[in-house]
């Protein structure tokens, strides 16, 4: 388990720490307003984009059709904590970012983790609300243990994916890229690729005790780019940021993020849970 002060050395956590400190010194400055709170506050209601596409992180309930899961779960609080009503927007991972810049969604909880090339572009507020990377299922038998085996073989991700570089520059993987999560999986049953890398959240519960991926199984034991979940905004909506980090600091302070994950079965449980709870606990 990676203690807070082994992540405090990480390029990317040092940065996302720095990064929060930024955040408060704009908010206790008057930082200038933006468009987008103000108009949240003002219809009283949040249009967030939210990926879902099966699982735990995010389902449709067949019964109500309601969105439910992780990433439903983060809006619908969200909204709580920014006293207005939330407006959810199922968003793909090809076309989740274009929905945010087109002005379709206020925000983006989309299982979609924090990188330079997004920072570049987009908005975030800076504390994390999960950290979690990419993992491979492939075919039982098929040899593959270590990502170094994907060199030079088919892989299936998602259209988007933040996976697809280090695929291929760093292993060497023929990178496939589909609409969707949901197609890459059946591109991975149709024998169109030797692994399908999707997040860890996903693929973990797929394969547990489920008797359609009973041939399938997740035998590399590290995560490819493992990296830390954030909401997204807009460039330059710092009030709007300066809003939403308080909200998720404030399900790290209460422990809501743990027992939510434990009551949407998200397993194993993220050991960075815990850590920020202590730290903002710690801080307040």
């Amino acid at each position: 388990m990676q203690t807070l002060a082994t992540l405090r050395r990480r390029p990317v956590f040092s940065a996302l720490l720095a990064a929060m400190g930024s955040a408060c010194l704009l908010a206790s400055a008057g930082a200038h307003a933006d468009a987008t709170l103000d108009k949240i506050k003002q219809r009283g209601k949040v249009t967030i984009g939210v990926l879902v596409n099966g699982g735990p992180l995010g389902s449709i309930d067949p019964n109500t059709q309601q969105l439910t899961g992780w990433n439903p779960e983060l809006a619908r609080a969200l909204a709580k904590g920014l006293g207005v009503e939330a407006d959810l927007v199922q968003v793909q991972t090809a076309t989740r970012v274009q929905f945010l810049q087109a002005g379709k969604v206020d925000l983006l909880i989309a299982s979609m983790e924090l990188n330079p090339e997004r920072a570049e572009t987009l908005g975030y507020a800076p504390t994390p609300f999960y950290r979690v990377g990419g993992t491979a299922a492939v075919r039982k038998g098929s040899g593959i243990t270590k990502w170094e085996d994907l060199r030079g073989k088919p892989v299936c991700v998602s259209q988007g994916s933040s996976f697809a570089k280090p695929l291929a520059n760093e292993y060497g993987a023929q990178v496939q890229g589909y609409k969707s999560s949901s197609d890459s999986l059946l591109a991975l049953k149709g024998g169109n690729c030797v692994a399908a890398v999707h997040d860890s959240t996903l693929i973990h519960p797929l394969l547990r005790g489920n008797p359609e991926w009973a041939q399938y199984s997740a035998p590399i034991a590290t995560e490819v780019l493992p990296a830390l979940s954030v909401v997204w905004t807009r460039k330059g909506e710092a009030d709007t940021i300066a809003a939403v980090d308080k909200v998720v600091q404030d399900w790290h302070r209460t422990g809501w993020l743990i027992a939510t994950e434990k009551r949407v079965g998200i397993e194993p449980a993220n050991p960075l849970l815990p850590e920020l709870q202590a730290r903002f606990k710690a801080g307040s």
